[in-house]
């Protein structure tokens, strides 16, 4: 790919990402991107041939459920401590 072909896409990216409304598109767009993060959509075809590794996929999901179980504890724990709750 040459440089003008990049400079294009990149462009375009630019156009698409600020020709949005702010509104909606912007909740459904940080939406998506949570929903890609949990579903481990960064591991798919990172393995070695680009295929995609089931222990990797399912550790990630997994480990990034298990976070959020704790971050909801802690901030429970959190609020308790201060008498909120």
């Amino acid at each position: 790919m040459s440089d003008r072909d990049q400079e294009a896409r990149e462009a375009l990216e630019r156009v698409r990402r600020d020709s949005d409304t702010l509104g909606s598109s912007a909740l459904a767009r940080m939406g998506q991107r949570a929903g890609d993060h949990f579903g481990a959509k960064d591991a798919i075809g990172t393995a070695e041939g680009g295929g995609t590794d089931p222990v990797e996929l399912w550790g990630r999901r997994i480990g990034r459920a298990l976070s959020v179980v704790g971050v909801v504890i802690l901030s429970l724990w959190l609020l308790i401590q201060l008498g909120i709750l």
